[in-house]
């Protein structure tokens, strides 16, 4: 799986280095052909029974009995990154960055044909967490484990580890899982609300019953799971409960969950990041949203979510009191080991606030230590950083796969590195996909097309071999910011 440690980041502000500018006169990459590849990753992260339009050949039918040993039904859902373990924690992240983009830049994935795409990717996510909240206090919370499913190297499709089954409940509790389970699901109902709404309805009884039982009985899901804490260890459920009241709020308008924001006792700092781990950016945004909008007075602690996100903001486009470290090449940088999933997320939130501010009609450009920042430099600020994962680096190689003639060729990823199933039925044993595909120096027999890995070093350097997992893994959560990012820089 990819790589779940944290550092703070914040260093005084950079200067463009002459590798950063001399991209800028570059051509800007197709973004539209990037967001389609970025979309057709997620069905190469398939778990279950693929469905008859299911483009990536590759791949076929797997742990379509997970759930069985506990009598319930966990077929379905996504492989977290290069593994066969359902991690649910960054599922729902994943799920929830997905429908933000398809909420905000709609119209940009319609006009690119990429919306009922996005909706399926949505959906196959929801699909699976609604069969993980079967009654309302409990959550399914991992199935597979991370311990025997990282020593052995097999294709989905032939595995041979056992398929546990984790769950979070009232006497073991998991507010950041129900919390970011709930968020997922009612984000998700706001994008199903025209065109299914049965189903959108049904999405939003499943948060509310979540949210509940997250604010219930609090407790970290990885005190209650040992294996997440080994993999996805949370730090906090303060920020998933903020995250889901917001998402609620946006969903239902229901008077209760604006109480709750209003009245929390930690709604965040000065963040340094946003992840599948830390959303207290995002509950801030989407607050922020609000008072743009002028639904929300801008005082007192709705000011206080705003300066939040505005914090957050300037840090990334280096006009903060502190600025978030960046590479030589001009890429933000936060930790050794999928560093690209904090850059992704972080792109979205700009061009997602570059909205916001323009839609606010008088609003005044964002106020930051270092000057003032109209919506353009956010969003110009974004395109720097996707333009660099597309290729414009000093390495001028793509870190999304099959996109651009440079991109990981060895990407850390059992089912892309182990020739198909569907061309070579044979099983592959556990120690034997080390073996015969791991350890072997070459490309991988399938291209897993839209697949972003977790980048280059601090110095722009990238060792681009399988056994490299902390740079050539890619993961779900990075791709789920990246759609929205991608569509709505294929508008000008």
């Amino acid at each position: 799986m990819a790589s779940s440690s944290k550092l703070l980041a914040f260093l005084p502000l950079l200067l463009l280095s002459s590798s950063f500018v001399s991209r800028v006169a570059l051509a800007a990459p197709d973004y539209s052909e990037a967001l389609k590849k970025a979309i057709l990753f997620f069905e190469a992260q398939r778990s279950g029974k693929l469905p008859a339009n299911q483009r990536v050949q590759w791949r076929g039918d797997s742990a379509v009995r997970d759930g069985s040993t506990a009598g319930v039904d966990l077929s379905g859902g996504y492989y977290d990154s290069g593994d066969n373990v359902k991690f649910g924690l960054p599922m729902a992240f994943t799920v929830t960055m997905l429908a933000w983009g398809a909420i905000e830049f709609g119209s940009q994935l319609q006009a690119a044909e990429q919306l009922r795409l996005t909706e399926e990717a949505i959906r196959w996510g929801t699909d699976y967490l609604l069969k993980t909240h079967p009654e309302p206090n409990v959550v399914y919370a991992e199935v597979g484990a991370g311990a025997s499913d990282h020593v052995c190297w097999q294709r989905p499709e032939d595995m041979t580890t056992p398929r546990t089954v984790a769950v979070v409940n009232q006497d073991h509790p998991g507010s950041d899982l129900a919390g970011e389970t709930a968020a997922a699901l009612a984000a998700s109902s706001i994008v199903f609300r025209s065109s299914d709404a049965q189903y959108a309805h049904l999405l939003v009884t499943h948060a509310k019953q979540l949210f509940v039982f997250a604010n219930n009985f609090k407790g970290r899901y990885s005190d209650s799971i040992p294996d997440a804490r080994t993999f996805y260890p949370s730090t906090s459920y303060d920020d998933e409960l903020l995250w889901a009241a917001a998402w609620l709020y946006h969903a239902t308008k229901e008077q209760q969950y604006l109480d709750y924001l209003h009245n929390a006792n930690n709604i965040g700092g000065g963040q340094s990041y946003f992840s599948w781990d830390d959303k207290f950016v995002g509950a801030q945004t989407l607050v922020a949203k609000l008072v743009l909008q002028g639904k929300l007075a801008k005082e007192g602690r709705w000011q206080e979510y705003q300066q939040g996100a505005e914090g957050y903001i300037c840090s990334c486009i280096q006009k903060g009191s502190f600025n978030i470290r960046r590479t030589p090449g001009g890429l933000l940088w936060w930790q050794d080991g999928n560093n690209l999933q904090y850059t992704s997320a972080a792109t979205f939130i700009l061009v997602a606030y570059a909205g916001y501010l323009a839609s606010a009609g008088g609003a005044p450009p964002l106020q930051c230590p270092g000057g003032a920042a109209k919506p353009t430099e956010l969003v110009h600020f974004a395109r720097s950083q996707v333009d660099y994962i597309l290729g414009q680096n000093p390495k001028s190689m793509s870190y999304m796969v099959g996109f651009g003639s440079s991109y990981p060729a060895q990407v850390h990823h059992r089912a892309a590195s182990i020739v198909s199933i569907n061309h070579d039925p044979s099983p592959v044993g556990c120690s034997d996909g080390f073996s015969e595909w791991f350890n072997k120096d070459a490309p991988n027999p399938n291209v897993l097309v839209g697949a972003v890995v977790g980048g280059p070093d601090v110095n722009d350097a990238y060792n681009g071999v399988r056994s490299n997992s902390a740079q050539t893994e890619p993961s779900t959560y990075t791709a789920g910011a990246l759609v929205g990012v991608l569509a709505r820089l294929t508008a000008p």
